[in-house]
């Protein structure tokens, strides 16, 4: 029987240190399988983080060409927004009332058209600062008054904003 003993004994130690092998083997296994799926699981969240932000940046992008999308036209119909200022200044300075009313009529439709359209006028007045971010200076003429000094004299042509973007500058003159 001695000789029995020492044998199981063996083999049971063996059995234990294949065991424990076949276990480090399943945990390496496992400790794999672990880092696959946090590496997958991390390109998911990158792939979806990077989804999420190209739709907001389209999104964006399209509520900004909708907005502007009319600018060009828009832009190109300014110049007969004053031909109708200039009009009306004209006719102002003569008797046809009847005249003049009919083409303030025909300004009033315009402009109230344009303004659904998100056209704004840029808000200028004689006396206010010169600020070359918000207005273009055509020309300087040497200032009636001391107060008048870099300050704005006249007004030569309207400027207008689409929705919050200044599409035309206002042209002004400056006191020097």
């Amino acid at each position: 029987m001695t000789k029995k003993g020492p044998k199981t004994k063996v083999k049971t130690k063996q059995t234990k240190e294949s065991a424990a092998a076949e276990k480090e083997i399943k945990l390496s296994v496992e400790e794999q399988l672990n880092a696959e799926l946090s590496n997958e699981k991390d390109k998911f969240l990158r792939l979806f983080a990077e989804f999420e932000n190209y739709k907001r940046r389209t999104s964006k992008e399209r509520v900004e060409l909708f907005s502007t999308a009319s600018q060009d036209v828009i832009k190109s119909l300014l110049p007969v927004l004053d031909d109708f200022d200039r009009a009306l200044h004209e006719m102002s300075k003569h008797e046809e009332t009847e005249l003049s009313k009919g083409v303030e009529l025909i300004k009033n439709k315009f402009s109230s058209t344009l303004q659904q359209k998100g056209l704004r006028v840029v808000e200028v007045k004689k006396g206010d600062t010169f600020d070359a971010d918000d207005h273009e200076a055509v020309t300087q003429i040497p200032a009636p008054t001391e107060d008048l000094k870099g300050k704005i004299i006249d007004v030569i042509e309207k400027g207008y904003k689409l929705s919050d973007k200044v599409i035309r500058f206002p042209k002004v003159v400056i006191g020097q």
